[in-house]
C-alpha cells in the first residue's frame, strides 16, 4: 500500500435509532467518534415488512398527481 493516500481507520461508536450502541471501525469522519444512525433494520420498511403501506401511499400520490387532486 502507498503511504499517505488512505483515510484513517479508527474505532467509532454507532448509535442506532432505538438508542442501542455498537462499536466498530470505520473511515467516516466524526468529531467525537460517534455516528448517529437515523435508519436501521428496526425502523426501515424494507426490513420490517411495512412496504405494502409505502407502496399504497405511492400509488395514491401518483393518482392524485395525475388527476390534479389535493
Amino acid at each position: 500500500m502507498k503511504k499517505g493516500i488512505h483515510p484513517d481507520y479508527k474505532e467509532i461508536t454507532v448509535i442506532m435509532s432505538d438508542g442501542s450502541e455498537m462499536k466498530t471501525r470505520s473511515t467516516i469522519e466524526t468529531e467525537d467518534g460517534i455516528f448517529k444512525s437515523e435508519i436501521d433494520s428496526k425502523n426501515h420498511p424494507f426490513y420490517n415488512k411495512d412496504q405494502k403501506i409505502q407502496k399504497k401511499a405511492d400509488r395514491i400520490d401518483r393518482f392524485n398527481k395525475r388527476y390534479k387532486r389535493k
